[in-house]
């Protein structure tokens, strides 16, 4: 299975995105700001708490979280980062370098009450890859000014 997110420029120390499932549209992200600089090491742009991970691809498993709960939607080595999960939440204060996701959004936030939804559907998606045998991959993509 393949997930694309496509980011749109930040705002307001946010950035939003859309997550694309095998070529479908599956729900909206939401992200810290896009501080990325091709070429340059992650240390010497990364705020920590308040830096959206590189562009890049990353393998996606679901691992239990203290915080989260069984079955976390994780990022497997994301350069510069731990723990970078896919889960719910409506701003930037809420990610802490971590996807968000979203039914709905704003320019630069989720609407309340759909992230739940959103998360709960990606979860079932990647369950069912990972249990036909199929590895999960995450495509980032940088808005076009970044690229």
């Amino acid at each position: 299975m393949r997930l694309v997110l496509t980011r749109s420029p930040s705002v307001n120390n946010a950035t939003v995105g859309t997550l694309y499932i095998d070529g479908g549209f599956a729900c909206h992200t939401l992200e810290d700001q896009v501080r990325e600089i091709p070429g340059v090491p992650v240390a010497d742009w990364k705020i920590p708490h308040v830096t959206a991970i590189p562009a890049g691809e990353y393998i996606v498993f679901l691992e239990n979280s203290g915080k989260f709960g069984p079955d976390t939607l994780t990022l497997k080595d994301v350069p510069g980062f731990t723990y970078i999960r896919m889960h719910a939440g409506n701003s930037s204060t809420d990610t802490d370098g971590c996807i968000l996701l979203g039914m709905r959004a704003t320019e630069w936030s989720l609407v309340g009450g759909t992230s739940r939804p959103a998360v709960e559907m990606v979860k079932a998606e990647v369950r069912a890859a990972i249990d036909r045998g199929e590895v999960v991959h995450i495509e980032v993509r940088n808005p076009t000014e970044y690229a």
